[in-house]
């Protein structure tokens, strides 16, 4: 099991771009539930980053929603960014 953490700047994007949106907020708490069993379980879409952001990962949440997050050891990863592809990338 991968534990999560929470970076402050993915709290912030959070707020401002997830909560409150109660459809949007049920699917990340799904995607998180996936992710913390199996990080690259192929429901979501879980891919390596490049360029500028070579060492972050990523994960779909819905089409256009993308988690940014880090692995900080083997078993534990921090979020960094949630938000539409734009937004994040």
């Amino acid at each position: 099991m991968t534990e999560v953490s929470f970076s402050f700047p993915f709290k912030r994007s959070y707020k401002k771009r997830v909560k409150g949106r109660k459809e949007l907020e049920a699917k990340f708490w799904e995607k998180v539930e996936l992710f913390i069993h199996d990080p690259f379980n192929k429901n979501l879409r879980t891919h390596k980053l490049s360029g500028r952001l070579k060492d972050l990962w990523s994960f779909h949440v819905e089409y256009d929603v993308r988690v940014v997050f880090y692995f900080a050891d083997e078993a534990r990863v921090v979020f960094v960014d949630i938000g539409k592809h734009d937004e994040v990338y």
